[in-house]
């Protein structure tokens, strides 16, 4: 009986700290699917609401510490340092649009790629640099403007055409070795990178094939623009310089700050702008990463808010509760991950919060860690991948000023490669590492 009631209290507990995810959600998706318009419940004040109610609902400490508790998450080096690449993102976009970069960029895009080739060759290209540089904020920072200007030359929808760099992103994020949540999944479960990539690309590069197909056939009704003007070869520097950089694995934030000083005198040198306008770009970029930037501390203060008064805990213990056979300790991998990363919003720290946890899972039903490692990784990029509070689905629509809403249902990439994941883990595939 006693245990009965403290399974009671446990429970409602544990709902009562994810609540304030499911406020969130219900003020920014509900009401937004309701009244048809997803520009009617501004993110920031969706965030603002639910933050505040995360406050309110903690329990066990005073107001001060509440609030300090809150203000910890915000300042978490992974929020800080998002918030420092969004600063450059913004400079060196607007510092790029207004110097011309983007226009020459989109027009040699448009040369080079036949215009039923266009969307396959952006989720190509997606895919290659952040498979290169082990990062999908750098990718969707590099790629993302030129998406934009290929959208406005040709008529594409934009949502879709930015979609296609935020999924092509992921591939590279869930792939490449250099990736933080590649690290963190073969550290967590004690294999060696070169496995868990065997592992994981015999599951994901079948689903980036699929998606693929999927832009050929869909662009084969599509035709470039009708007027190509001449290549402005001096204002692509600045985004060939990024790209060579980023593929150099150098330092996205170093990318940047090379990207911009490219634009300002390269712009100085063509007479496009002048010393004082190139700072008032950069200027101009850096405020409208504002909404970014106070949504990306909002939601670090609520979720550490929810980490605190033990929502992932609560449910990391009901998925770990019934456990039968080895499909269902990966399934229940699977959806812890995807959880903590919901609750988060970063997917290596989802890893890291989880992966001791899937190891002990592993440990006891007998799992290959290649795969454990491959489940990890790859559930926790599909729901990065998805969630429109995710640090790259707010930088995308950021650059693009457009809703996150929007993008998600073009996200053919992420969604199918989760499915995949799934049928793999269903199917016991691939067999010799299930």
């Amino acid at each position: 009986m006693v245990s009965h009631s403290n399974e009671t209290k446990n429970r409602r507990a544990g709902l009562l700290a994810l609540s304030p995810l499911f406020v969130f959600l219900c003020l920014y998706l509900v009401i937004s699917i309701i009244v048809n318009d997803f520009y009617k419940v501004p993110i920031t004040v969706a965030f603002l609401f639910s933050s505040c109610y995360a406050i309110a609902i903690t329990r066990g400490i005073d107001l001060e510490k509440r609030v300090y508790q809150f203000s910890i998450g915000a300042a978490n080096k992974n929020i800080l340092l998002m918030i420092w690449i969004f600063i450059l993102a913004g400079a060196f976009a607007e510092g790029a649009r207004q110097m011309g970069a983007i226009d020459a960029t989109v027009n040699l895009t448009l040369q080079i790629l036949p215009g039923n080739l266009l969307l396959a060759g952006i989720f190509i290209a997606s895919c290659f640099i952040s498979l290169s540089i082990g990062t999908s904020v750098g990718t969707i920072v590099a790629l993302t403007p030129v998406a934009v200007g290929l959208a406005q030359k040709t008529g594409i929808d934009l949502p879709f055409m930015v979609a296609i760099v935020v999924g092509g992103s992921f591939f590279g994020d869930n792939l490449s070795f250099i990736s933080d949540t590649t690290i963190a999944a073969t550290k967590t479960q004690g294999c060696v990178m070169r496995d868990k990539f065997k592992v994981n690309s015999m599951i994901v590069v079948p689903a980036a094939i699929v998606v693929l197909g999927i832009y050929v056939f869909q662009g084969l009704s599509i035709t470039a623009a009708p007027e190509i003007k001449t290549i402005e070869w001096l204002k692509v520097i600045p985004y060939l310089v990024v790209l060579v950089t980023a593929l150099a694995g150098v330092n996205v934030m170093l990318v940047l700050v090379i990207g911009i000083l490219m634009c300002g005198i390269i712009g100085m040198l063509t007479g496009n702008m002048g010393f004082f306008a190139w700072f008032a770009a950069m200027g101009n970029g850096i405020t409208n990463m504002g909404e970014l930037i106070i949504v990306t501390l909002l939601a670090g203060g609520m979720l550490e808010l929810i980490r605190f008064n033990g929502g992932i805990d609560y449910v990391i213990r009901i998925l770990t509760k019934h456990i039968h056979g080895k499909r269902g300790a990966e399934l229940s991998i699977a959806a812890i991950v995807s959880i903590a990363n919901f609750c988060t919003a970063n997917n290596t720290i989802a890893i890291i919060t989880t992966g001791p946890l899937a190891k002990d899972i592993a440990t006891k039903f007998h799992l290959d860690r290649r795969k454990t490692a491959s489940i990890l990784d790859t559930f926790s990029c599909f729901v990065q991948g998805i969630i429109p509070y995710g640090a790259q689905m707010l930088l995308a629509a950021g650059l693009a000023k457009i809703s996150p809403i929007h993008i998600i249902g073009y996200l053919y990439y992420p969604f199918v490669m989760g499915l995949f994941a799934l049928i793999s883990i269903i199917i016991r595939y691939p067999k010799k590492y299930s």
